[in-house]
């Protein structure tokens, strides 16, 4: 199949990789630089040279605030029978886009980045396919997927918004809470270093996407359930109340559990 990747930074150059031994692969990059180090592809940075490339399928890789525009200004160049594809990890807005230009498409979300996973080991890692996209698209995908090891789940657009407003927003959120009251330290326990690490990763992602997540419609009630949580951790604390920490332990332990016996 002749698959064009559009953005060559660090998940299209993955793909890129994943891709151009099984398929004809071409990019699409408007910064020369970032070609540098992109193989076993065409490289293009002119848009003539995508029409007359023809792919099948374009995978979208830019980052997730010029994901439409990207689409929008490739979609001329592209024929009326390829199929658009993207991998953002949030889709507001994607399903009426799609909609709207009357064309095949199909979207999925690889559930990991260079940032923490080992992309030569992802048989822990997830990702997720949109089940309302061009079935041949989709097949595809769960195809590529399926080679690589991923844990592979079929959601709507909805469905998937509102596991990403848990699996990213819990983890975000308690990051910046404690990146915001973090202050140095000379001495920094094991548990303070590996929280530190996983500070650095999350801020290190694009501040769009950060943001985005944030503002999923229903990453709301997520926050406003650590707030709750918090409210009675800290009455437990102002108390001194040993019994009341016992049976708290004891309800998040059992949550933990429970989470990773279901990650088995």
């Amino acid at each position: 199949m002749k698959v064009l990747i559009l953005g060559a930074g660090k998940m299209g150059s993955f793909f890129i990789d994943l891709l151009s031994f099984d398929h004809e692969v071409g990019v699409f990059e408007k910064d020369p630089k970032r070609l540098r180090f992109t193989y076993n592809c065409q490289r293009f940075t002119d848009l003539e040279e995508v029409k007359a490339f023809k792919p099948e399928l374009c995978i979208n890789a830019v980052t997730v605030k010029y994901t439409i525009s990207a689409f929008n200004e490739v979609i001329p160049y592209l024929p009326q029978e390829c199929i658009l594809s993207d991998i953002a990890s949030v889709k507001t807005g994607l399903h009426d886009y799609y909609k709207s230009t009357g064309r095949r498409f199909v979207s999925t979300h690889p559930m990991f980045g260079p940032t923490f996973a080992n992309l030569n080991q992802l048989s822990e890692e997830n990702a997720i396919i949109i089940n309302e996209g061009d079935y041949m698209g989709r097949c595809f995908f769960k195809d590529l997927y399926s080679k690589l090891g991923l844990n592979i789940y079929e959601y709507s657009f909805e469905e998937h918004d509102k596991t990403v407003a848990y699996s990213l927003s819990i983890p975000f959120v308690s990051t910046f809470v404690f990146s915001a009251v973090m202050k140095h330290q000379d001495a920094p326990g094991t548990t303070f270093k590996r929280h530190l690490r996983i500070a650095k990763g999350v801020l290190n992602e694009d501040d769009y996407l950060l943001q985005e997540v944030l503002f999923n419609p229903y990453t709301h009630d997520q926050v406003d359930q650590i707030r709750t949580e918090l409210k009675e951790l800290l009455a437990i604390i102002d108390n001194k109340d040993a019994a009341g920490m016992k049976a708290y332990l004891s309800k998040i332990r059992s949550n933990v559990k429970r989470d990773v016996e279901a990650l088995k």
